[in-house]
């Protein structure tokens, strides 16, 4: 009977572990990022790729994550990356920073929304 109930109090701590959620768990990608990830990464402390790394853009100075080669167009921006600008940027980035290399626009605002709040999980 002991070796049954050691058994049992196993295999619920050992379910338990498994469907127990980090506190600070980041909001789970839009299907709409899927089209940002063949440029960004977004690990936080992840390398760049064509694109800089979105981990913790919210909020930050456009074309100030280190180790990315900016365009001279978005270093001259002066932008801060806030719900405004991060909309019009992935509204019409050519548009709102003329020059920048970024080529993918994303004219649904709900695409963009949802984009902006995974953005903004990244921390």
């Amino acid at each position: 009977m002991r070796m049954t109930a050691s058994l049992c109090l196993t295999s619920i701590a050992a379910a338990a572990a498994l469907f127990t959620v980090p506190a600070m768990a980041q909001t789970a990608a839009p299907p709409a990022f899927n089209a940002c990830r063949a440029c960004h990464s977004v690990d936080k402390g992840g390398k760049s790729g064509i694109g800089p790394n979105l981990n913790g853009v919210a909020g930050r100075t456009a074309a100030s994550a280190p180790g990315f080669n900016y365009t001279p167009a978005l270093k001259g921006a002066k932008l801060t990356w806030n719900d405004q600008t991060l909309d019009a940027f992935l509204a019409a980035p050519a548009k709102k920073v003329p020059g920048t290399r970024m080529p993918v626009a994303t004219p649904d605002p709900a695409k963009r929304a949802a984009i902006i709040a995974y953005l903004k999980s990244l921390k």
